[in-house]
């Protein structure tokens, strides 16, 4: 029992970090409640453990009596001043009371009280290490899965990063190492929960703290940041110190920085634009690259109208409207971009009509190209139209040209109300 005892106190203090003290407490409250059988029902029964040898004494406190009548609880006067030469009758002793056989009997009884009490002293020295970490980020491994859940082993303790806390781009497999965020942490019944996040904009940062110097001692200023894990993120950052670019100071020497970063982040693309309290200025830096030809700002609406040239349209929306989006969440206001309309050509004027009643039930792109050349650019230019005129039309007979009216006038009243 000795031997087994003190291989369990030097693996759990070398691999687990448990002090031996806390493992010595956690035993001889197991073995006190495992004791009972094989040791009676002595008054005051203690244990002791040895820390450096794991002897196990089993200790009783008896009272000194004249004849003894409970041998639990009662110990003689000469019994009693072998162990202590000035007793007397009445004082209370200590004893101990340690069986031949209780080793291994207690050993039997209390293996799963004192893995509970070890496992229980694990926990709570991990909920003591991470409580105060909340928005750190911290390494783990890869252990295992539950569902969309991801098990990480940090070390010390396992954290979990729940399936909406995942980026939806990244996959992962067993044994990876991977950087998250710790967003909270708990302690229940069932231990310290630790949860974790790739996804949170926290973590984008966390990260420039950590990579840029001149963010760690308040020389540049974080004031915002915008999000689609996986996709792309925008961080808007001022400097306190007008010698120092503060998107200079993130992208890095030969945006080393910031490539640090994207890395870490799996190839997510990261934009940083310069803060300003010109709406109209921090507008146009959110938008970058693209080339803005006019700002305009809505207050009561909380919009502003951004035109482009044709060519840099795409460029301003973004794949998806992903530009436009984040540029929104990063500013506060509402994004409405469109493009110079001077600059439209006839060519592109014809394709956007056709596109458009090619978008009306009952027309489809077939019918709209043809009405486009035969004059007809709008819906409201169809319902204009007297049925022989829709007639003339290439391939129109009357059927078609009553069928047409009609599916423009349906998308008319969908869109405006009823025709009078």
């Amino acid at each position: 029992m000795n031997n087994d005892l003190l291989a369990i106190f030097e693996y759990m203090e070398r691999e687990r970090g448990i002090p031996r003290d806390t493992l010595v407490k956690a035993v001889e409250n197991a073995l006190l409640s495992a004791s009972k059988k094989s040791v009676g029902p002595a008054r005051d029964l203690r244990i002791e453990v040895d820390p450096k040898t794991a002897r196990i004494r089993a200790i009783a406190k008896v009272e000194v009596v004249e004849k003894v009548r409970n041998p639990h609880d009662e110990i003689s006067l000469s019994d009693a001043r072998r162990i202590k030469p000035d007793a007397s009758v009445g004082d209370i002793v200590e004893v101990e009371v340690t069986p031949k056989n209780f080793g291994r009997i207690a050993a039997q009884a209390a293996k799963q009280a004192i893995l509970h009490r070890i496992r229980q002293a694990e926990k709570d020295r991990v909920f003591e290490e991470y409580k105060d970490r909340v928005g750190d980020i911290v390494s783990g491994t890869v252990r295992r899965f539950e569902r969309s859940d991801v098990i990480i082993d940090l070390g010390h303790g396992e954290a979990v990063m729940p399936g909406r806390e995942r980026v939806p781009t990244e996959e992962y497999q067993i044994g990876d190492r991977i950087r998250a965020l710790v967003i909270k942490v708990d302690s229940d019944a069932a231990g310290p929960q630790i949860i974790l996040s790739r996804s949170h904009p926290d973590l984008v940062r966390r990260l420039f703290e950590l990579e840029v110097s001149e963010i760690a001692d308040g020389t540049v200023e974080i004031k915002g940041i915008a999000r689609e894990p996986g996709y792309r993120s925008k961080i808007a950052v001022i400097s306190h110190d007008e010698r120092v670019d503060p998107v200079g100071a993130c992208v890095g020497l030969r945006g080393i920085r910031v490539k640090n970063i994207v890395r870490e982040l799996s190839g997510e693309r990261v934009d940083v634009v310069r803060w300003s309290e010109d709406v109209k200025a921090y507008v146009t830096n959110a938008l970058s690259p693209a080339k803005l030809v006019k700002v305009t700002v809505d207050e009561e609406l909380k919009t502003v109208h951004v035109t482009v040239d044709p060519d840099q349209l795409s460029l301003a929306i973004g794949k998806k409207g992903q530009n436009a989006r984040l540029t929104a969440r990063l500013t506060g206001w509402r994004i409405d971009i469109h493009k110079e309309e001077g600059e439209i050509g006839f060519e592109e004027k014809v394709a956007m009509a056709v596109e458009h009643l090619a978008a009306v039930e009952g027309i489809g792109p077939e019918k709209a190209e043809k009405l486009v050349h035969a004059g007809f650019l709008t819906v409201e230019g169809i319902l204009a139209a007297d049925l022989d005129d829709l007639k003339a039309v290439e391939d129109f007979d009357e059927e078609t040209a009553r069928a047409v009216q009609e599916a423009a006038a349906a998308a008319h009243e969908k869109e405006h109300g009823r025709i009078e």
